[in-house]
C-alpha cells in the first residue's frame, strides 16, 4: 500500500511530465490519475521571403536598395486578414467527430467561440477534446479525418 507521500510524489511526477494519464495497481491498491490537455492557439504573422530585387540597366545588374515592388508584396500579405491557428497539443490521431457517422465538430465556414470543441485527438487510447482558444470562423481544416498529427502541428486556421 502506498503512503500519502508516495501518492504526492506521483502527482508531482505526472504534473511535470508530458503524460496525460497514469494508472497504477499494487497489492489491492488502485490509483488512476489524469490531467486535462488544452489546445494552444498560436497567432502567426504573415511571412515574407527575404529577397533581393535586381534591375537591369545598360547590361549591368544593380541591386535596388529600396523597391516599390517589395513594399507592395508586404502590404498584400498583411491585407489577408487576422488568422489564428489551432495546434495539436499532443501526438495522436485526429478525429473530426465523436464517432463514425456522427456529425463533425467543426467544418469550414463555422463560427466558433472560445471553449467550443473542434475535434478529438486520440493518444494511447485516450480521447482528448481539442477546444478553440479564440472566437472566429474556421477558414481551413489543415488535416484529414484519422490523420496522425504531431505535437504543435497546425490543424485549424481560424479568422479572428
Amino acid at each position: 500500500m502506498m503512503d500519502c507521500k508516495e501518492v504526492k510524489e506521483l502527482i508531482e511526477a505526472l504534473d511535470n511530465s508530458s503524460l496525460t494519464f497514469l494508472e497504477l495497481e499494487q497489492e489491492g491498491f488502485k490509483l488512476k490519475m489524469g490531467k486535462e490537455v488544452k489546445a494552444v492557439a498560436y497567432e502567426t504573422v504573415p511571412q515574407v521571403e527575404e529577397r533581393v530585387v535586381y534591375k537591369k540597366e545598360k547590361s549591368e545588374v544593380k541591386v535596388l536598395e529600396e523597391s516599390a515592388e517589395l513594399e507592395t508584396v508586404v502590404t498584400d500579405k498583411c491585407d489577408e486578414g487576422n488568422f489564428s491557428y489551432i495546434t495539436s497539443p499532443i501526438v495522436g490521431t485526429f478525429y473530426e467527430s465523436s464517432a463514425p457517422g456522427k456529425p463533425v465538430f467543426a467544418k469550414v465556414g463555422d463560427k466558433v467561440k472560445k471553449g467550443d470543441t473542434l475535434c478529438i485527438i486520440e493518444a494511447m487510447k485516450l480521447m482528448n477534446e481539442i477546444v478553440s482558444d479564440v472566437d472566429g470562423e474556421i477558414v481551413e481544416i489543415l488535416v484529414n479525418n484519422e490523420d496522425m498529427v504531431e505535437c504543435t502541428q497546425q490543424i485549424f486556421k481560424v479568422r479572428v
